[in-house]
């Protein structure tokens, strides 16, 4: 039995780590889709996401977050953050069928997210401002493509 226990102890020491490093520190996602174009691929990206900034306040509007969908809370969306809680946010409503905007207040508690292709895109334009609760991380490093590796770039014109 003692020798079982050393060989196993250092095994689940190691998986108690990664678990800490995972939920408190930071872990890479895959992201695919286009609601991200063209700032991330519609194939895939593979980006480190750091926790740290969603627990100490330090996300601003600009940031690339990961997040549980409000609509699917299995599912973990990537969107480009627009305001934080008492920001004015201008959208458009429709961006395919007019150029109408509306002006809204983030309420306490909650942020607003857009993707960066508004043609093709699910966000806060659909399912209203966001619970920070459901912030898991923010990304700043593209891993994959190789093309693509490096910081992640500012929300395009």
């Amino acid at each position: 039995m003692g020798e079982w226990s050393r060989s196993v102890t250092p095994l689940v020491r190691g998986f108690c780590l990664l678990y800490v490093i995972h939920k408190y520190i930071g872990t890479t996602v895959i992201t695919y889709g286009p609601s991200m174009l063209p700032t991330l691929s519609i194939t895939g990206n593979v980006l480190l996401v750091e926790r740290i900034s969603t627990r100490s306040g330090k996300l601003r509007p600009g940031d690339v977050v990961i997040l549980r969908s409000p609509e699917a809370p299995r599912k973990v969306v990537c969107k480009r953050l627009m305001g934080m809680e008492g920001d004015q946010v201008t959208y458009v409503v429709d961006p395919k069928n007019s150029d109408r905007c509306k002006t809204v207040v983030v309420p306490k508690g909650h942020i607003w997210v857009e993707g960066d292709n508004i043609y093709n895109t699910k966000d806060s334009r659909n399912f209203g401002a966001v619970p920070y609760g459901l912030l898991e991380g923010k990304a700043f490093w593209t891993f994959l493509p190789r093309k693509d590796f490096g910081t992640l770039p500012p929300k395009p014109k």
